[in-house]
């Protein structure tokens, strides 16, 4: 079955946080992250569950996977500029699928997540996703920490922004975000930076950011 229980977890969380009454409140408030509401944020966070549904309605892709790591080494976001063409993109596709309402976007949701709790555990555990948004194919297993990873990020933001306690994640879908992060992380800064971070406050480094 791979990682789907892990991922119908959190993205059962998503859900619930976009019901919020704190993030209906706030819909048109800047949120944590810079030129973005909280109503946009709430979309890019819904848009997480959205973008796995197609994974369920089109035929196994034929493509060869790519690594995980190197999925994120291909991004065209990471360390783009706020301003940028791409993060501009991402924060008007936030904007747009808000556009609908706290409620409608927590009912569309649900109903997404619902139909994934139908479809995902007959999904073979070696089937291909290909993205057509990068051009590439990953495991589904690896796509599916792609979206627990975004999905445990966003839900953080949404939840500081609105004056809520992110959401806890059980353990089985947080070891895997952990475990992507804690590799992103040792790309940028080295494994010793983390090492350090993580056992010797004195020697800590600064920053050990992922992304």
């Amino acid at each position: 079955m791979g990682l789907t229980d892990a991922y119908l977890d959190v993205a059962a969380q998503a859900v619930t946080l976009l019901g919020a009454p704190e993030v209906a409140a706030s819909w048109q408030k800047p949120s944590a992250l810079k030129e973005m509401t909280v109503g946009a944020l709430a979309g890019h966070l819904a848009y997480q569950v959205f973008s796995v549904t197609p994974a369920l309605r089109e035929p196994a892709s034929r493509e060869v996977p790519i690594p995980l790591l190197e999925h994120y080494a291909r991004a065209a976001w990471i360390d783009a500029p706020l301003d940028s063409e791409v993060n501009a993109g991402i924060r008007a596709k936030g904007e747009d699928i808000a556009s609908e309402g706290a409620r409608a976007l927590q009912d569309r949701a649900r109903a997404a997540l619902a139909g994934q709790a139908v479809g995902l555990p007959v999904i073979p555990d070696d089937w291909v996703v290909f993205m057509p948004q990068t051009g590439w194919a990953l495991s589904l297993d690896d796509f599916l920490v792609t979206r627990m990873m975004e999905l445990a990020v966003h839900m953080d933001d949404l939840a500081v922004s609105v004056g809520l306690a992110a959401p806890e994640l059980s353990a089985r879908a947080f070891d895997p975000v952990l475990t992507l992060l804690g590799r992103l992380a040792v790309r940028r800064h080295g494994q010793a930076a983390l090492l350090r971070a993580l056992s010797r406050a004195e020697r800590a480094p600064s920053a050990v950011n992922a992304l």
